[in-house]
């Protein structure tokens, strides 16, 4: 049960950010379905890639995808103002997105019994892997690899869900609640990982 909702969470989240960035940068409906889509649903495909999870269970999903493409359609319709109120939320929909499908991705791999390097990978490529499918087909640098601390927090899931730290149900709440907390702070304060600029001849 917690898996699906961390799942049914993540993945709105992600649609919703991904619907935005999409008419922000003058997308038609299509291209807003398309940038929706690919987000809400690139890290999964992304992770199961890596975990070797048949495509298939993507297509089991059925009644989700419907209902992701009815929320982008929404998101598409509403009034501009409401556009530019739901765009002062991007960070959230994107912080809980992030934290929601790092924890479930996380237990995607714990759950096939993989080791905790595996486990980690799988919470970084679902928690990053659909803002990075979002930002590439955007024309956008991936935000995850440059402006701020972003991956950091799906690694955190990863270790704590790998090493069996957390694994109740209500911990899993707790540690998503965490994460999209630390992801915010992270935003607001702009925290960031040490840069290197390389400055060629």
């Amino acid at each position: 049960m917690t898996w699906e909702v961390l799942n049914v969470i993540g993945t709105m989240a992600f649609a919703i950010s991904g619907a935005i960035i999409a008419m922000e940068e003058d997308y038609d409906l299509l291209g807003v379905l398309i940038l929706g889509l690919a987000t809400a649903f690139g890290g999964g495909i992304i992770r199961n890639i890596l975990i070797d999870v048949p495509m298939s269970t993507l297509w089991e999903q059925d009644i989700l995808i419907k209902v992701t493409v009815l929320i982008i359609i929404v998101v598409f319709l509403i009034p501009d103002n409401w556009i530019l109120f739901t765009k002062g939320w991007l960070n959230f929909f994107d912080a809980v997105g992030l934290s929601t499908f790092a924890i479930q991705g996380a237990l995607y791999a714990y759950a096939a019994e993989h080791s905790l390097a595996p486990i980690i990978m799988a919470a970084v490529m679902t928690g990053t892997g659909g803002g990075i499918v979002r930002d590439l087909l955007a024309g956008r640098k991936p935000t995850v690899l440059r402006y701020d601390i972003y991956a950091a927090w799906a690694i955190l899931a990863g270790v704590f869900i790998g090493t069996g730290i957390v694994d109740k149900p209500w911990e899993l709440y707790v540690l998503c609640v965490v994460l999209i907390t630390l992801r915010l702070f992270s935003a607001r304060y702009r925290w960031k990982l040490p840069h290197r600029y390389l400055q060629t001849l």
